[in-house]
């Protein structure tokens, strides 16, 4: 591996030297000081806030950041070798992703050389994106219920102020996903990547129509078919544990948020497929997902390999790309910005006040590699290249008013009622 290699080429002081000059070259927002295992302290940065002191406690811990920074660094906080001893998590990672985002530009040519090897890894079969979906899913309600809003919404919200609460902005993001679907009274709903059912049941008890959502969690399942049954929806709303490739119905609307990102470059043909397949011919799908402005890449490894594996946030050429292919019209497209960076602060700082009961169920290793997470995400939205796309879609194009009123209409109505 890359990582003995340079530990054996590279004498450890070295190495940490090697280590600040790319730093030195890297850090454009914030002021970073390093303190390797010597007791020697190097600043890098701007002079300006944030201002964060990290501590490397291992001679070895530099060349295996250089061979591999995005997950090393998660790692090393996980195993407590790296220790931030002055500033706060979430401003260590603002200040680390800005300097990855600079450090990625030089690494151009080797992303295309490991093209093909990305485009296999992608690759996700039915039997891969079920293992993939209980990785990260099927970890307890009752943990999930630490940090999310109680209708258990696990997906960017939608803040018109900024200055929302987190329970305001998830039902700010369920009007505005239902306004955008414009549906009818006993419309048949398709909801791909159901979660634990929250906005079925709302746009059941909303807007009056007839629901069948898709998951590949046993947790969530359980969770959401329990919610209609204590609620008495369990005969508008139904729940099933399939893969949307497995569907066979054919419904007036579709509706994805934030399963998108598990389908894998290679099926996106097969994912606008089924949708156009799906939809009746006056039918109206909308796609809400994570994705980047920037051309193609590799996914972060440390968030493939302890949080979301098999997951891929795409840029927006290769979701147009495959939409151009599947005879769907794209009738509407938003990006949120910086909503997710708002919804994830929440989520760490709530995660924060539920660690304790975070540890009792997992253990104090599994809440640092939450915690860093959480806050990667949000640095992520706030200094990466990361963004919320929804994508309205159609088979016809004459299905959909002329102009976008009807969705700020039917928004407002929404929330005074």
């Amino acid at each position: 591996m890359l990582r003995q290699a340079l530990s054996s080429i590279i004498p450890d002081r070295a190495a940490y030297e090697l280590l600040v000059k790319l730093l030195r070259r890297a850090v454009r927002h914030g002021s970073l000081a390093l303190i390797d295992p010597w007791g020697e302290r190097h600043v890098v940065g701007t002079g300006d806030a944030p201002f964060v002191t990290v501590r490397l406690t291992e001679p070895g811990e530099a060349a295996r950041l250089l061979a591999s920074p995005s997950l090393r660094a998660g790692e090393a906080y996980m195993d407590g070798s790296l220790i931030i001893e002055e500033g706060s998590l979430r401003d260590f990672l603002l200040i680390g992703v800005g300097a990855a985002g600079e450090l990625a530009k030089e690494a151009q040519g080797l992303r295309e050389i490991a093209a093909p090897l990305t485009k296999l890894r992608r690759h996700n079969p039915i039997a891969r994106a079920r293992a993939n979906a209980a990785h990260h899913y099927d970890l307890s309600e009752e943990f999930y219920r630490l940090f999310l809003d109680p209708d258990l919404q696990y997906s960017c919200a939608y803040f018109q102020s900024g200055e929302e609460t987190l329970e305001a902005a998830q039902a700010n993001k369920k009007r505005h996903i239902a306004a955008k679907l414009r549906l009818q009274p006993g419309a048949k709903v398709l909801d791909v990547g159901s979660g634990w059912g929250g906005l079925a049941l709302e746009l059941a008890r909303r807007c009056g129509a007839q629901v069948d959502g898709l998951t590949l969690s046993q947790e969530q399942l359980a969770a959401a078919q329990a919610r209609a049954d204590a609620e008495g929806l369990q005969d508008r709303v139904r729940f099933h544990l399939r893969d949307y490739r497995e569907e066979t119905g054919v419904y007036d609307r579709i509706v994805s948020v934030g399963m998108f990102e598990h389908v894998g470059v290679p099926h996106y043909g097969e994912f606008f497929e089924m949708v156009r397949e799906r939809l009746a011919p006056d039918g109206v799908a909308l796609i809400h997902a994570i994705g980047r402005k920037d051309p193609p890449t590799d996914s972060d490894p440390w968030i493939d390999r302890y949080i979301f594996p098999g997951g891929y946030c795409p840029s927006l050429s290769e979701v147009f790309s495959a939409i151009e292919k599947s005879g769907l019209w794209v009738t509407d497209m938003e990006i949120l910005r910086l909503h997710y960076a708002e919804t994830l602060k929440r989520w760490y700082e709530r995660f924060q006040g539920g660690r304790r009961q975070a540890a009792q169920l997992y253990d104090e290793r599994f809440c640092r590699m939450w915690e860093f997470y959480l806050a990667a995400c949000e640095a992520g939205f706030r200094v990466g290249s990361l963004m919320v796309f929804q994508i309205q879609l159609a088979r016809d194009v004459a299905t959909l008013p002329l102009t976008r009123d009807y969705m700020v209409d039917t928004e407002r109505q929404f929330a005074a009622t």
